[in-house]
């Protein structure tokens, strides 16, 4: 519910446009192509030649409408050619003289005049021209295959990167950010950069070489409708580019939103029993509603605008069409040009138009690529775990001692929250940490643990200082029962041996030891049975004897037991602690807890209130001392 609250609070912030620094982005996805490079100048040289045999295909085929036109002409003046002897100035001459000058101008422009259609260059023609285009397609089928490989495989290692990434980023990383926009820029955010390379990609590469060689074919063809041609361009370049500037930042706002109701979700989801149980049901719909009237305002908003470049690109293709083909065709007719030339080159103009029609087509796909992108390297770039080396090794038979000296931490820098701690807990002794909410019990655990760093002091683990150990050194030390059970979708086998050194470990012992075999046994497929990772099919309490049990299969030399029997009747609690008296045998363990029943036999116990130790003794001591510690116990079970 907090979360929910957070989340609306800051709904907000969707409005808000980041600018992308878009070439900084390219150039990051560019170095994830690197290993490929070679590939990708396989896709690119496929790509020139589909475009090559693309741009010279009209050109054969305007040489065979040319065999088609002339040869029509000339069987129309059979008798004239004969009397001419052939002769193409004679018929020109004799056209001239007759008032026919606009014919005799389209027969200069032929090479010869035939007596009629040249059906073996025909054939010949039309067959080149056949080959031309199976091979531009063959072509394009190729490089969209390779381009297919490089987009994956430049996913999978940024998906590679992110969850190493996810690895080395400090528990805070996770305690400031929502979990619903993490997942989301690790799922979503990746799969669109996915689409983005394989469709985008190689869409423009083919693109931008289209332009290039069709201009360079249209100038050879005839330099004056080429300027024509270009004319426009400029044009629709401009245009396209103001819409595209101001559709990048609703795109970033798209998928901000789209991490924020993924986040609302996993929320809603996870805490559906809260939600109802106080409710909060027409609350939460209101929450989504919100976020989802976001997400569709900015999509709608980003679509819109970068759904019109490609109409806006198809109007200027228009009108430049037009124009090539009224001016060509006439030039045609004043026998400038042959008329099979002014067909190829209508063709041309169409070809370099289109691409840049599809590259604005691509806008959308591309802007939306690099407002993901620029989401994945922001969790990329977040600032990481300081790697410390060990410089000492912690011994195989660790005995368990820890030492707490001086000890301050605070989350926020302004509002202190411990100060000063100086604790020793000898090998195989029991500490209790009790006090109100807030004290600063799971914080002390959280720093045992090394989940964050103290700001000053030293915390001691047989006598070796963290300073001079890695964490990794530092956690294999110990093992953990929390308040929150937490389960993964496996058996139930695998969720007790997730943290057993040995995978062969006796399952059987550790659940028996932690009183869960009874229930397994009573399951259909006993250790074998599956669960999710709410473990929704079993209840709170036995859950949390299958965390107890992984705990005590991975045999660690210190434990901590944070709440761990919270969620438990009384009597499985009895039971527990039976069995946590044998295990915590030889042993260090720290044992927070609010009821203190379960603490009375523990070697010491600590009091805190705001960060501080304000009383330490043994159940007894504490008692006869009339302290705070004698005030909580009396609030429960005066």
């Amino acid at each position: 519910m907090m979360g929910m609250r957070a989340g609306a609070q800051n709904l907000g912030a969707h409005h808000t446009q980041k600018k992308i620094d878009s070439k900084a982005v390219i150039k990051k996805m560019a170095r994830r192509f690197a290993p490929d490079r070679r590939t990708f100048l396989l896709a690119a040289t496929f790509g020139i030649a589909s475009t090559i045999f693309a741009a010279i295909a009209p050109k054969l085929l305007g040489d065979a409408i040319n065999v088609i036109f002339d040869g029509v002409v000339g069987s129309k003046m059979h008798n004239l050619v004969t009397a001419c002897h052939g002769s193409k100035v004679c018929v020109e001459a004799v056209l001239r003289k007759s008032g026919n000058s606009q014919i005799a101008s389209i027969v200069s422009a032929f090479p010869s005049i035939p007596k009629g259609i040249d059906f073996s260059s025909l054939y010949r023609l039309l067959t080149i021209t056949l080959g031309f285009y199976v091979a531009n397609s063959l072509l394009s089928l190729g490089q969209s295959y390779v381009m297919a490989g490089v987009a994956q495989r430049a996913t999978a290692l940024l998906r590679k990167d992110v969850e190493e990434k996810l690895g080395r980023l400090p528990l805070s990383y996770f305690d400031s950010k929502s979990h619903g926009d993490t997942m989301s820029r690790v799922a979503n955010d990746i799969d669109n950069i996915s689409t983005v390379i394989q469709q985008g990609l190689s869409q423009l590469l083919t693109s931008i070489l289209g332009i290039v060689i069709f201009l360079l074919v249209m100038v050879i063809i005839s330099p004056f409708l080429a300027l024509i041609a270009v004319i426009t361009v400029p044009l629709a370049l401009l245009s396209a580019k103001r819409v595209a500037k101001k559709s990048q930042g609703l795109f970033v706002s798209q998928w901000r939103s789209t991490g924020q109701i993924n986040g609302h979700i996993e929320e809603s989801y996870s805490g559906h029993q809260l939600v109802r149980a106080f409710g909060a049901t027409e609350r939460s719909k209101a929450t989504f509603d919100k976020y989802n009237d976001a997400l569709y305002e900015s999509s709608y908003k980003a679509q819109f605008l970068s759904g019109i470049v490609q109409p806006m690109m198809q109007f200027f293709s228009n009108l430049n069409f037009v124009i090539i083909a009224v001016v060509g065709g006439y030039r045609a007719a004043q026998g400038a040009i042959a008329f099979g030339a002014v067909v190829a080159f209508t063709q041309y103009a169409r070809q370099f138009t289109m691409p840049m029609t599809q590259i604005a087509s691509q806008i959308n796909l591309l802007q939306s690529g690099i407002a993901s992108a620029d989401r994945v390297f922001e969790l990329l770039d977040a600032d990481e775990e300081v790697p410390i080396p060990s410089t000492k090794a912690l011994t195989s038979q660790m005995r368990g001692r820890i030492e707490l000296r001086g000890v301050s931490f605070s989350y926020n820098k302004e509002t202190p929250l411990i100060e000063d701690l100086n604790v020793v807990v000898e090998a195989g002794e029991q500490l209790a940490i009790v006090g109100p909410t807030g004290a600063g019990k799971t914080t002390l655990v959280n720093l045992l643990m090394r989940f964050y760093e103290i700001d000053s002091g030293e915390i001691l683990i047989d006598g070796v200082p963290y300073s001079q150990l890695g964490r990794d050194q530092v956690r294999s030390a110990f093992a953990m029962v929390l308040q929150d059970s937490w389960l993964f979708d496996g058996t139930i086998r695998e969720n007790i041996t997730y943290g057993a050194s040995d995978p062969d470990s006796d399952v059987v012992d550790a659940a028996k030891a932690a009183r869960a075999d009874a229930f397994i046994r009573t399951l259909s497929h006993g250790y074998e049975s599956p669960v999710t990772e709410m473990g929704t099919s079993l209840s709170a309490g036995q859950r949390q004897l299958l965390t107890i049990a992984r705990a005590i299969i991975a045999n660690p030399p210190i434990l901590i037991l944070d709440e761990a029997t919270s969620n438990v009747d009384s009597r499985t609690e009895m039971l527990l602690q039976e069995a946590m008296a044998t295990i915590r045998q030889g042993r260090t363990s720290f044992i927070i807890a609010h009821r203190l029943s379960t603490i009375r036999s523990a070697n010491h116990i600590i009091v805190m209130k705001d960060g501080r130790i304000v009383e330490y003794g043994n159940h007894e001591s504490l008692l006869a001392a009339n302290g705070y510690y004698k005030e909580l116990y009396e609030s429960q079970y005066a």
